[in-house]
């Protein structure tokens, strides 16, 4: 491919553009003739096929999107140069908030371009730390991750989980931590799930699913989740069934201890509905009985602390931006709930208790805001934190001092700090040095109007001085979906981005967790569409004020996100210059046939309900695709066995779009090996990755 370079001046540019005639022979997809039907309407899916990544049929034509993809990518000029750049601000040393538990403090570090970052652990903090930890020794290729760890209550061991290509499985491994010695035990078929010690460190719980026939393990459905408590030293096979509930497939559990080693405290879900049922166990009493202490699925309830067998819990029951309750489990019934912390206009993501004090972590139209209260709920002051920007951590006991947490935003790298309690002050721990200067940038937050007139607010990221002629190259990222807030955080491709004179721009859309639960259901089910429109509105706002034009806007999403991005280009392909659609969820009237894509449901229905259909075939990406379209150009990105959004998503959607593309504009896909829905991904791996998306998009643009 041959690519004709125009050099004129920045006012030409605005003028006229730079035109090119490409053209893309794409691989050969076979054309299938299945047809599904769904409440009378036929619906077909020509490349069925595609669904097994392994087939030789799929093998041959990942092996010939790859070729085709990686050949455009590597022809880039400037890709060279931007890969340089990104590997020079990537390395930095990078820090992890520190925790503490047995006398000991435990935290990552990441010198910089280690493909994974390192636990350490130290005595105290000035101390000399000694690493427990280093995954980057699991394998050559960086592709085995370390996932999560756990330690126990006298500081002896650490359990932690590794995962291996990307997989969301994991496997439980127990360390000595006094003599960095692994012990024998050994947890298989472990997925979402943390573990959790008793107080004695005899053992730990978890959750599991049943092994998987044959290869299934990363298709097969996610369902009969249990909760098992494992004792050091004994087979995996021998570990104590705590919970199931065989009569509700779709029902998961997730164990975890107080911290006076009295209560196994239980929430029990249903997919990713932000609701559940709290159970617990007594374990001061041998072979005691799980109480169901809320029993409906109602609303959210999230435990934080207890005094004895007095409970304190987070809850939107009856206050969608949240509030803090108490609950007696002597006298449990709901009319002796008691308020501790009422709601406010903020909402309430998160509370810890250290100190004797509430640790409320709120947002604030999408940036954080952290206040402190008393036992009875009195008003115990403020954290002040250094800006508009995410702050998370404050970790820690209802008996400590101290607490650590991080604060970013798109030009703060993560810094760490120490609260003291005693003094009610914050002094800087961690610092990294970025080879950039944050002061040449500046981010606002602006509020527009949506479709259907909801005000939606939007973060705009770039160097200071910037003329809006309509011509900037624009990013613009979203997700909306699943509860989940898009706050302020650095990134070091972002950055490179905006150093290329790049605007980054985040839209808090609908369907996200910015403004409580009512914020989140507007943008599920049947008002799906909704989240759509947002991100629309969020595009054309940034046109109608000066910051780019359609030619050089590019929206960017993953997983929901790459949903997000996937349904507007169907939708609006005249809107956007390009669009990259990372291991999204393309497919939506069979998302529920795979691993954990039932669990969606809450977010998205189901095909099983009419209207659900009709909804969701209206806006399904892959459904949409119209032939003779003139589509932005578009990079796809997956990897060849994510089990959790399964990539035949993503292999169904590009084959639909190529052979539909009218234009003269690229529809590509890039299919990762040993690599899964993102976590832990290897740096150098990142690093390729965020690249390629730079080169493409500049490219694109005409950067």
């Amino acid at each position: 491919m041959k690519r004709a370079f125009c050099f004129v001046t920045l006012v030409a540019v605005a003028a006229a553009g730079c035109a090119e005639q490409r053209h893309f022979e794409y691989p050969v997809a076979r054309k299938g003739d299945v047809v599904d039907t769904y409440h009378g309407t036929k619906v077909p899916d020509p490349y069925r096929w595609l669904e097994d990544p392994d087939s030789p049929e799929s093998r041959e034509w990942i092996e010939a999107e790859n070729k085709l993809t990686f050949g455009y990518l590597e022809g880039i000029p400037q890709r060279e140069k931007i890969q340089k750049r990104l590997t020079e601000l990537w390395n930095y040393e990078k820090y992890g908030t520190p925790y503490k538990q047995g006398g000991r403090y435990f935290f990552y570090k990441n010198d910089g371009l280690q493909n994974h970052s390192v636990l350490y652990t130290a005595r105290n903090l000035d101390d000399e730390p000694t690493v427990l930890i280093d995954p980057n020794t699991f394998s050559e290729d960086g592709t085995v991750a370390m996932s999560d760890y756990a330690v126990s209550d006298d500081g002896k061991y650490v359990a932690y989980s590794v995962s291996e290509g990307g997989s969301d499985w994991i496997e439980w491994r127990v360390r000595e931590i006094e003599t960095g010695r692994d012990l024998p035990d050994l947890i298989k078929w472990s997925k979402f799930s943390g573990a959790s010690w008793t107080k004695d460190g005899a053992g730990f719980y978890y959750s599991r699913f049943d092994e998987p026939s044959g290869d299934e393990a990363l298709r097969s459905l996610n369902e009969y989740n249990k909760l098992y408590y494992h004792r050091l030293g004994t087979p995996q096979s021998a570990d104590e069934l705590v919970y199931e509930r065989p009569d509700h497939k779709d029902w998961g559990f997730s164990g975890g201890v107080t911290d006076d080693g009295r209560y196994l405290i239980i929430s029990v879900s249903k997919g990713t509905e932000r609701k559940n049922r709290l159970y617990y166990k007594d374990l001061s009493l041998p072979g005691s009985e799980v109480v169901k202490l809320i029993d409906v699925l109602d609303a959210q309830y999230a435990f934080i602390d207890n005094d004895g067998p007095v409970f304190w819990v987070r809850t939107d029951l009856d206050a969608p931006k949240g509030r803090v309750i108490a609950i007696d489990t002597n006298n449990p019934d709901r009319s002796h709930w008691k308020e501790v912390i009422s709601e406010s206009e903020e909402t309430l993501r998160g509370v810890g208790l250290i100190n004797d004090t509430f640790v409320g972590l709120y947002l604030k139209d999408a940036h954080s805001q952290v206040r402190l209260y008393n036992l009875d709920g009195s008003d115990a002051g403020e954290v002040e934190l250094p800006g508009i920007g995410s702050a998370s951590g404050f970790s820690g006991k209802r008996s400590d001092t101290e607490t650590f947490y991080s604060y970013t935003s798109f030009s703060v790298p993560s810094t760490i700090y120490r609260y003291d309690f005693e003094t009610k002050t914050s002094s800087l721990y961690r610092q990294p040095k970025v080879n950039f200067d944050p002061s040449r940038y500046v981010t606002k937050q602006i509020f527009y109007t949506s479709k259907d007139g909801t005000r939606v607010p939007m973060f705009i990221t770039h160097k200071k001085g910037l003329w809006k002629l309509g011509n900037n190259p624009t990013l613009l990222y979203g997700y909306g979906g699943f509860n989940i807030p898009i706050t302020p955080s650095f990134n070091v491709s972002n950055l490179v981005w905006m150093e290329m004179g790049g605007v980054y721009a985040v839209a808090n859309i609908r369907g996200g967790g910015e403004y409580g639960r009512e914020w989140h259901q507007a943008g599920t089910k049947l008002t799906k569409q909704n989240v759509f429109d947002d991100f629309i509105a969020a595009g054309e706002w940034l046109i109608a004020n000066g910051y780019t034009k359609s030619e050089k806007l590019a929206i960017y999403g993953g997983s929901n996100g790459g949903l997000l991005v996937g349904a507007c280009i169907t939708q609006r392909p005249d809107l956007f210059g390009a669009a990259i659609p990372a291991v999204g969820v393309m497919d939506m009237l069979r998302f529920k046939d795979f691993t954990i894509g039932w669990a969606w449901m809450s977010d998205y229905g189901s095909v099983d309900n009419k209207d659900e259909f009709e909804a969701l075939y209206a806006y399904s990406p892959l459904h949409n695709i119209k032939e003779g379209t003139s589509y932005p150009a578009t990079l796809i990105t997956t990897g060849d066995h994510d089990d959790r959004v399964v990539p035949a998503h993503s292999f169904k959607f590009a084959a639909t779009i190529q052979a539909a593309q009218a234009g003269e504009a690229p529809t590509l896909i890039r299919i990762e090996t040993r690599a899964g829905h993102g976590a832990g991904k290897p740096t150098t791996m990142r690093i390729e990755e965020s690249a390629d998306k730079l080169a493409f998009l500049c490219r694109e643009l005409h950067m």
